[in-house]
């Protein structure tokens, strides 16, 4: 996490840190009315360098910092002053302040770099409240647009990373001070190196408790929601990402919150950054840990809003509606639940909830309703004739109910039972055949028949009752593993690996 200064061709300074802290104090009037002179930038420029060295950090004390809070805090003054007269035009007299600024930022940068008493220094002596300060007064000149003034808003947020970096306390610091105004106030600024850097300090100060705080500020909820829109349009900045899916993600209420307020576009965009955190190949849950990468709550929320809402689906049934972002959402969480309840250890508690089995097994039975009725994206095509569709977002969503409908019924007789009684079982075998609108829809239904009819008796017997009356047919069922045997006149299903 550690941000720091590229190495020039220019070699560090030989005198040592106390020479080099020693020479700047010389150059700070005792007045601090006064301003600070031109010549103290370069012995700063000197120690900025000699800290790029782990042992010259570890010689800093704490009185070099001291010298530090005394420089801020004439900075601060001026940077005020300044503000207060920004139209009168004095901009050199603002470039030399804010250049000077910068270079103090860098500094305290450089120090902070895996050194936790550098840290704690700087946090004892008070150099977290201005540099929060100055920040916010440079943040009100966006309109005043130079690279002096990007400098010091980047080297400043740099510098709080690194402060934060592995140490709770200075974290617990820039966060009362930080939050929410500078963070929301960085993360809507123009620069995109802005953005970044104070995404960096969000993720670094951000845990499960700070996470919480968010609910309980309305600006909280604001910060929340900006840094999901920079996910978006910003896909490139992975902190916001981490942000999300390794911050937000682990408070339910949250997400919750912002999902509920939010409109459907900005819904689509969360849901996604939560496929993306469930499809993360190189996501590793140590075995045997309770951890999961979507919390239960977070999952049950989003199966409730899946079974409130699943009908929507439907409106691609029209042409017309073939950008309907209700249907997109309702795909976008099915196949969040297909990717959950294919990981049965860690999310079994999903097969506990009877109302999402239901809804599951009558969309199916809609969606071949609706694809009977006229042709559409949910009628089986084995034509390519429907070229034009095949791009659909609907395209393998049958396929996915089926899939979910094996997934919740995986060792699970009720389940299993419970799509019996609502005739699951014929809309299942009715997808046994290819279909262009349905990549790998026969593979699923195997799949899933398989699952319901194991070690479940009445589930055999009812596709045995559709052999004896023509509906089944034995080629269909030797597809799918499986052999009719015909014992003192009753017809049994079994799997064939059991047979031979």
């Amino acid at each position: 996490l550690a941000c720091a200064a590229p190495r020039g061709k220019m070699a560090a300074p030989s005198q040592s840190v106390p020479s080099l802290a020693a020479g700047i104090n010389q150059l700070v009037p005792g007045n601090r009315g006064e301003e600070l002179p031109p010549v103290v930038m370069t012995p700063i420029q000197n120690l900025t360098r000699a800290f790029r060295e782990q042992q010259n950090r570890e010689e800093a004390t704490q009185s070099v910092f001291e010298i530090f809070a005394d420089i801020l805090a004439r900075q601060l003054a001026a940077i005020e002053v300044i503000n207060e007269n920004f139209e009168s035009g004095k901009n050199e007299q603002y470039e030399t302040c804010l250049q000077l600024t910068a270079e103090c930022f860098r500094c305290l940068r450089n120090a902070c770099i895996q050194c936790v008493k550098n840290q704690s220094h700087i946090r004892t002596v008070g150099l977290i409240d201005p540099t929060i300060q100055i920040l916010q007064f440079l943040h009100k000149l966006r309109g005043f647009q130079s690279d002096t003034l990007s400098a010091a808003f980047q080297c400043g947020l740099q510098f709080l990373g690194n402060l934060a970096v592995g140490n709770e306390e200075t974290k617990d610091v820039i966060w009362k001070n930080a939050f929410p105004d500078l963070f929301l106030n960085c993360l809507n600024h123009l620069d995109k190196k802005t953005v970044t850097y104070c995404c960096m300090v969000l993720f670094t100060c951000l845990n499960i408790e700070r996470t919480a705080d968010l609910l309980n500020h309305t600006k909280g909820i604001k910060l929340a929601e900006t840094v999901v829109k920079i996910c978006k349009e910003e896909p490139q900045l992975d902190w916001a990402f981490l942000i999300v899916t390794e911050q937000f993600l682990k408070c339910p209420d949250l997400v919750s919150a912002i999902y509920t307020k939010w409109n459907n576009q900005e819904r689509i965009i969360i849901l996604e950054l939560i496929s993306a955190k469930l499809s993360d190949k190189n996501l590793e849950i140590p075995a045997g840990s309770d951890d999961l990468p979507v919390p239960v709550r977070l999952m049950q929320f989003l199966a409730a809003c899946f079974e409130e809402k699943c009908m929507a689906v439907l409106k691609y049934a029209s042409d017309t509606d073939a950008e309907d972002e209700d249907a997109l959402i309702v795909i976008k969480l099915l196949d969040i639940l297909c990717e959950t309840t294919s990981n049965h250890e860690k999310f079994s508690y999903l097969q506990n909830a009877p109302a999402l089995v239901e809804t599951t097994v009558k969309l199916l039975y809609e969606t071949r309703l609706v694809g009977r009725q006229s042709k559409n994206i949910f009628t089986a095509s084995q034509s390519l004739s429907f070229t034009n569709q095949i791009t659909h977002p609907a395209v393998g969503f049958k396929a996915h109910l089926i899939r979910l409908i094996g997934n919740l019924c995986y060792n699970n007789k009720e389940n299993k039972d419970k799509v019996r009684e609502l005739g699951g079982i014929p809309l299942i075998l009715d997808n046994c055949n290819i279909d262009d609108h349905n990549p790998f829809v026969s593979q699923w239904a195997v799949f899933t028949i398989r699952v319901l009819t194991e070690q479940n008796t009445e589930n055999q017997e009812v596709i045995s009752q559709m052999v004896r009356q023509g509906v089944a047919d034995n080629a269909m069922l030797d597809s799918m593993g499986l052999r009719v045997e015909e014992r003192n006149g009753q017809l049994y299903v079994k799997s064939q690996e059991k047979c031979e």
